[in-house]
């Protein structure tokens, strides 16, 4: 049987903190819980669970902080959780046997996040794989009869075990705040993150947001080292911050340019609002039903269904049709429980 330690980093989660570590405290060999400045009960809350707490001052670096609490730990695996995180049920007893049976040369266990679309961040799927068991000293072996080289590629199993996330809030205030101060400090951020940063305007921004972003994201679609792919989603924030500002010139500038790149279910969204807010109810039908049928989501997947439908209701009751309104609306609430 493999010995796991449990790595945690944590702040002001008194409220889940117990829950998460009594769904899983007895399946692990020893527990590390680090500490970046809590002002309510958790340290006395993981204090009942592990005498191995530790502080750690925050310097606005995830990464930093989850190294620090790996660096602590002493078992031949270490999970990683979150606070907002439980595991059950059927789920508790399959980790108990993945324990029992994981196999000597699996470096990464991948498990099932799921329970993520009711939070509204930066997910557009309800249950994914995640690396969260990792072994802590890798052995590495030499491969190959000839032209022999060292197998440098982590061995991944995929679990069928669910973590379920049920956060207390939605920490999207926190996540936008810290692009905005990493990308005023002149981060690029690289390829991964320059599209979390957009999907998490899409799925969760508020105007004041998208305003905040909008200088980072110009310059995105001026720099030649971006791909395509980048390129697109820089200009749909860049367009849907114009469109909320009223600046109609950059607004068709910067849609222009996604529409020029194939398009996206995203940018269909924003040409269809812009016609509705015109009153051209004909050409905002046009867009969302691009959206909703002919064009794909790459950074909100509710693009491609629930809100280009809810558009289109709202179009055909502006034109009195109230027969076709109550059919998307129908078929808004069908994308919506999904």
């Amino acid at each position: 049987m493999i010995t796991v330690s449990l790595c945690m980093i944590v702040k002001n989660e008194a409220k889940v903190l117990a829950r998460c570590l009594d769904s899983i405290a007895d399946l692990m060999d020893e527990i590390i819980i680090v500490d970046t400045g809590s002002t309510d009960e958790t340290k006395q809350i993981a204090a009942k669970y592990t005498d191995k707490l530790y502080d750690f001052t925050w310097i606005g670096d995830f990464s930093a902080a989850r190294n620090f609490a790996f660096s602590k730990a002493g078992m031949e695996y270490i999970y990683s959780a979150d606070a907002d995180e439980v595991v059950d049920g059927r789920d508790r007893e399959a980790f108990r046997r993945l324990k029992e049976t994981l196999l000597p040369e699996i470096d990464i266990v991948q498990m099932y996040y799921t329970n993520q679309l009711s939070y509204g961040t930066i997910y557009n799927f309800d249950r994914e794989l995640r690396p969260k068991l990792f072994r802590r000293l890798r052995t590495f072996r030499w491969q190959g009869a000839i032209h022999e080289q060292v197998g440098l590629e982590p061995v991944i199993y995929d679990s069928e075990i669910e973590i379920r996330h049920m956060p207390e809030h939605n920490h999207k205030d926190r996540d936008l705040a810290a692009f905005v101060r990493r990308t005023e400090e002149g981060d690029r951020l690289d390829k991964r993150l320059h599209n979390i940063y957009a999907k998490e305007l899409f799925i969760s921004g508020e105007e004041a947001d998208f305003r905040n972003a909008e200088t980072f994201f110009e310059n995105s679609c001026k720099d030649t080292e971006r791909s395509v792919d980048e390129i697109k989603e820089a200009a749909c924030v860049v367009a849907r911050a114009a469109r909320m500002a009223g600046n109609v010139e950059k607004f068709f500038k910067y849609a222009l340019k996604v529409v020029a790149c194939d398009g996206c279910a995203e940018i269909c969204c924003e040409l269809g609002a812009y016609y509705e807010e015109m009153q051209d109810v004909d050409e905002a039908v046009v867009w969302y039903y691009n959206a909703a049928y002919e064009t794909e989501s790459i950074l909100n997947i509710k693009c491609s269904g629930e809100i280009p439908l809810r558009g289109l209701a709202e179009c055909y009751r502006m034109a009195g049709n109230e027969l076709q309104a109550a059919e998307y609306e129908r078929l808004a609430k069908n994308a919506r429980e999904k």
